[in-house]
């Protein structure tokens, strides 16, 4: 039986998390052509993608049913193929699951989420995790914090990091429109607490430069919307919120922004830094979780939890031509180290030894 791979990421709104799945996706496509199979429910909203993949529809359930219910059916029916599942969750009862775990949100802050959110995936989680035949994740740091927290074998888990797809790098060549005059640019898939942009707001507003706008990208979800955050876009007119927006115009909004201002209390990664990075964007990024790592010396480090270190991060590079194209420059640099390709091609022999090792 071919590679199988669990591809309910295909009806769901890109994030951090759809965006691994789908990059590695395409990747994998290339590299297994008719040795890989993806299956999906019906509620696909991706097609285009899915037509690529050569998606096999199976079962009735959406959802979280159908990963647990229609998706074990179908493996049981296939012998139990080896299942790559690259969103944080798997069929609990398949024996030979290969799980993509990005970071451990759901063990930290439960202001951050609705009440079922992090209840399903702390109960699921160490269940999957010790039964899994090989464990993925997108840096060192949420390696680390697995391993702390779960208790696993360091071998047991593999690094396989993120990175910034050629065709975003493609859409921040073309010549959009900029109707927002000076900006400085935050980014984030969803208004979540944990992205920490109320503070990024409040040290927008101590730094009282004029005609200069703060333009926060990322969806108003029911529950994970800051609703402080939203209260304080209210009282600003200079304050713009975009809503959801595609790749083409996130990539120029990135290329004409004066930064990128990423003071997220936790990242697992932290896509939007190298996204930055690869549109020739300055970044000011947390001083924790993953962005150390991931930016390495590309950004302007700031704590967090300090508003008035967050303003004094941004001034630095308003204010300092030379630190903002230095910071350009290592980004460039910092953001070729991460390849979709190579991330795949990892993946790949990880996938090899566990057929050559294990029995199917």
């Amino acid at each position: 039986m071919k590679l199988v791979v669990n591809a309910l990421f295909l009806t769901q709104k890109i994030t951090g998390v759809q965006r691994y799945a789908i990059e590695i996706s395409k990747e994998l496509k290339r590299i297994f052509n008719d040795k890989i199979k993806f299956v999906a429910p019906s509620n696909i909203i991706h097609h285009e993608l899915a037509e690529y993949l050569d998606v096999e529809v199976i079962g009735n359930f959406t959802g979280f049913l159908w990963e647990q219910v229609d998706l074990k059916f179908y493996l049981s029916r296939n012998k139990n193929p080896l299942l790559l599942n690259m969103r944080n969750t798997a069929p609990l009862f398949h024996p030979k699951n290969i799980i993509v775990i990005h970071d451990l949100i759901f063990m930290k802050n439960k202001k951050w989420f609705s009440k079922k959110f992090p209840f399903i995936y702390r109960f699921f989680a160490p269940i999957l995790l010790k039964k899994a035949l090989k464990i993925i994740t997108v840096s060192d740091f949420s390696k680390q914090d697995i391993i702390k927290t779960f208790n696993i074998n360091p071998d047991m888990i593999e690094i396989v990091y993120n990175a910034v797809s050629k065709e975003f790098q493609e859409y921040s060549n073309e010549n959009f429109e900029n109707k927002y005059g000076d900006y400085i640019l935050a980014v984030a898939s969803f208004l979540s607490p944990r992205k920490n942009l109320c503070s990024a707001i409040k040290a927008f507003n101590k730094l009282q430069v004029q005609d200069l706008k703060l333009v926060i990208v990322g969806a108003e979800l029911k529950h994970f919307s800051d609703q402080n955050m939203l209260d304080e876009i209210k009282l600003n007119k200079n304050i713009i919120l975009t809503g959801y927006v595609n790749d083409k115009i996130l990539a120029n909004f990135y290329k004409k922004a004066k930064l990128l201002v990423f003071p997220s209390f936790y990242e697992g990664f932290g896509i939007p830094a190298i996204e930055a990075m690869s549109c020739g964007c300055p970044v000011v990024a947390s001083n924790v979780t993953s962005l150390p790592e991931v930016c390495a010396d590309a950004a302007c480090y700031v704590n967090p939890y300090m508003v008035d270190d967050i303003a004094n991060g941004m001034n630095k590079i308003l204010n300092n031509s030379e630190l903002r194209n230095e910071l350009i420059q290592k980004g460039y640099q910092r953001q070729t180290e991460f390849s979709w390709e190579n991330s795949a091609h990892k993946l790949t022999k990880i996938i090899e030894n566990i057929y050559t090792n294990s029995e199917f």
